[in-house]
């Protein structure tokens, strides 16, 4: 979430050997309505990038699935019932133009009498998680944890935590919680003494907590696995171990950098082997280094980033988090973002993974909808997508498009239904029931609400969230953007408008939206897909490339190199499908709903001048 934090998953649980992982899952199996041959195929790590079984690189793109999970109402779940989550998912599709999300999990649930697994607990939040599969939406765990614990927090205190069971707190005989003079709860993290205490324990394996944690993760993915058919266990991409980790407090001579080399990955090592042990050894643990190596305030950055892990290769994901601190204070940044705001942060994520050996993602990211920096909001968000898109600002993308690098996969926190209609007696004080925002911590950041029909409603911009992104290139992607034309209040923002050198292409997008994709194809059969928001209908939907132009593609065929088709998961979601023939060979397309009805002569002047354009900057 925002502010300076860095959640301990407080864990712990002792072996309760029951669960195994032998054998293949023991669900029923059904087919994801949609499907097309190349999609529901499980997604390794290789050469930096996700790809599928068809060798195509995939880029995930949505939302935290909940901060309900730290409340007691719904008993550490993300949702009151199947039905909600089902709810819940076909819209975060449908509107949010999602296809994966991070699923939250409770320890303090999954582990409530120590050395006991509640499989009750387990059952239905795989219930829930399912809903997601079945959906065409993938999905990663995470034992989600902030301030350790609710446990560390006196009921009248002014914040709360989430995390660890209340057995894990008693052990450690913390002193009474006071953040002294704080103006963010998660200046806890390195000011309240008894969050520090409990970080450093766990961190330290005080009492064998880490040894109890990691045993039970090892059942909760035994369980995971075990209740998902083959079909739905593949769309699950892998497991976040822990979430926003930080020391508490450095041991003498210990610095950030010689906290997560001797303390933090070993960490990461043993909970891999708790993943193979649980027939998890074909997906990567998304691992996230010390929450302030990138922090935008320089007072908070410390050195990090795994920097002596070696090469984490196709059995680890870098892991992080990015909110602009500098924007969420109200006094270090002025104003509002501008274009390419975060290019340089976002970059940083690309060289550290690239420098990895792997692919990243940035599992969470997000700004205040409510408050006083709550206007910045718009623009805050329109940079962070931009940065997930490409590291080159709109204004430059045309002239040098090839500096995009890859594009990154991201999950915007968070995806909470029940946004402003909570009943959380926070830290179980019943004088004290929370009820707006998020109900936790004063947080306002879920993109989504319930109307008063029961109806999931945007709470942004539906140009923001819904966007065009490459979810499945066939071959390398060599340059992406996309001007969503998003609004701050009344006033459209265009940070990417198309160049007066190239006047037809131009004309053709007018003021619509658009996005261009540049692809070096690669030896598979499977097409290259873009996810079409639900602003450009296929029936307006224009597309250029060297492929061919179109004004409303047909139905896909795999014989037809520009069509349209329904994403997996029957929720009314869409996809572009571009088939190119023969590896090598670079393509490119651009995607607009700025045309009517479009003449043949502008669609070849367009195609032309993006032709043209596409062999001078990137051969």
């Amino acid at each position: 979430m925002p502010t300076i934090r860095a959640r301990l998953l407080a864990v712990l649980v002792v072996l309760c050997g029951f669960l195994t992982v032998t054998g293949t899952p023991t669900a029923t199996a059904a087919t994801v309505p949609g499907s097309l041959p190349f999609d529901g195929t499980p997604l390794t790590v290789s050469g930096g990038r996700f790809v599928d079984a068809a060798g195509r690189e995939v880029v995930l793109r949505g939302y935290n699935v909940s901060g309900e999970t730290k409340l007691a109402e719904n008993k550490g779940l993300p949702f009151a019932s199947v039905a909600d989550a089902r709810k819940s998912a076909t819209a975060l599709r449908a509107l949010g133009g999602g296809n994966s999300v991070r699923f939250l999990l409770s320890w303090a649930y999954a582990e409530p009498v120590r050395g006991q697994v509640d499989t009750a607990y387990l059952a239905a939040a795989t219930d829930q998680m399912r809903v997601f599969l079945d959906a065409g939406i993938r999905v990663h765990p995470d034992f989600h944890q902030d301030l350790h614990s609710r446990y560390l927090f006196d009921p009248d205190s002014w914040y709360t935590g989430d995390g660890a069971p209340r057995w894990a707190v008693d052990l450690g005989g913390y002193p009474d919680e006071s953040c002294g003079i704080c103006f963010f709860w998660g200046q806890n993290i390195t000011q309240n003494g008894a969050v520090k205490a409990a970080q450093h324990d766990f961190w330290h394996n005080a009492h064998g907590l880490q040894d109890s944690f990691l045993a039970t993760a090892q059942q909760t993915m035994a369980y995971v696995r075990q209740h998902l058919t083959a079909e739905q266990f593949a769309g699950v991409l892998g497991f976040d171990p822990y979430n926003e980790p930080y020391a508490g407090a450095y041991d003498s001579g210990q610095t950030s950098r010689t906290w997560e080399r001797d303390l933090l990955w070993p960490f990461y090592v043993r909970f891999r082997a708790r993943m193979d042990a649980a027939g998890w050894q074909d997906k990567p643990a998304l691992v996230e280094p010390n929450l302030f190596w990138n922090a935008n305030i320089g007072s908070q950055k410390q050195e990090g980033g795994l920097l002596d892990a070696g090469t984490l290769g196709s059995r680890y994901v870098l892991n992080t988090h990015f909110y602009d601190q500098k924007a969420i204070s109200a006094v270090l940044m002025w104003g509002k973002a501008a274009d390419g705001q975060y290019a340089g942060d976002f970059g940083a994520v690309r060289d550290r993974a690239a420098a990895a050996g792997t692919a990243a993602v940035v599992s969470e990211f997000g700004h205040p909808l409510s408050g006083t920096v709550s206007d910045k909001a718009p623009t805050v968000l329109k940079a962070m997508y931009q940065a997930l898109d490409s590291r080159v600002k709109g204004a430059g993308w045309w002239n040098a498009p090839a500096g995009s690098g890859p594009v990154l996969s991201g999950n915007q926190w968070q995806w909470d239904i029940y946004h402003g209609r909570h009943h959380e007696p926070m830290n179980g004080n019943p004088d004290k029931v929370l009820t707006a925002g998020d109900a936790w911590n004063d947080e306002d950041l879920s993109a989504v609400r319930l109307d008063d029909s029961g109806t999931v409603t945007l709470r942004q911009d539906a140009r923001l969230l819904d966007r065009v992104y490459p979810s499945a290139t066939a071959g390398t992607t060599l340059a992406f953007t996309y001007e969503d034309r998003s609004r701050d209040g009344s006033t459209t923002l265009t940070w990417n408008p198309v160049p007066s050198t190239l006047p037809h292409v131009a004309q053709l997008v007018g003021s619509g939206q658009y996005g261009v994709l540049v692809w070096r194809s690669g030896g598979t059969a499977a097409p290259t897909e873009l996810h079409l928001p639900a602003s450009f209908p296929t029936a307006s939907t224009t597309v250029v490339s060297d492929l061919g132009t179109v004004h409303g593609p047909p139905a896909y065929t795999a014989t037809t190199a520009i069509a349209a088709a329904a994403e997996p998961g029957g929720t009314g979601s869409r996809r572009l499908l571009l088939t190119a023939p023969g590896p090598g060979t670079v393509h490119h397309a651009l995607v607009t709903n700025g045309a009517t009805s479009p003449s043949a002569s502008l669609l070849a002047a367009a195609r032309a001048e993006l032709s043209a354009w596409a062999a001078q900057k990137l051969g």
